[in-house]
């Protein structure tokens, strides 16, 4: 599993069924379907910003986005 720990309280672990976040000490998963669903992309084209953004409200977008293909 390839991990990104994006500023504040949140961390994704990405795989390629998914991604597991914990946010505000809140551990969930967000299915491969339920991202490609909420994007309108492919999965392994999503970023990890777009991800971030599905979880939080005001991400904190430091850095280049990468996708989660290149990701895992």
């Amino acid at each position: 599993m390839a991990g990104a720990n994006e500023g504040g309280m949140t961390t994704l672990a990405f795989d390629e069924d998914g991604v597991d976040v914990v946010y505000e000490g809140t551990e969930f998963r967000l299915s491969k379907d339920l991202i490609e669903g909420a994007t309108g992309k492919s999965y392994f084209d999503v970023t990890d910003h777009e991800v971030l953004k599905i979880v939080e409200e005001h991400p904190d977008l430091a850095g280049d986005p990468r996708r989660i293909g290149d990701i895992i």
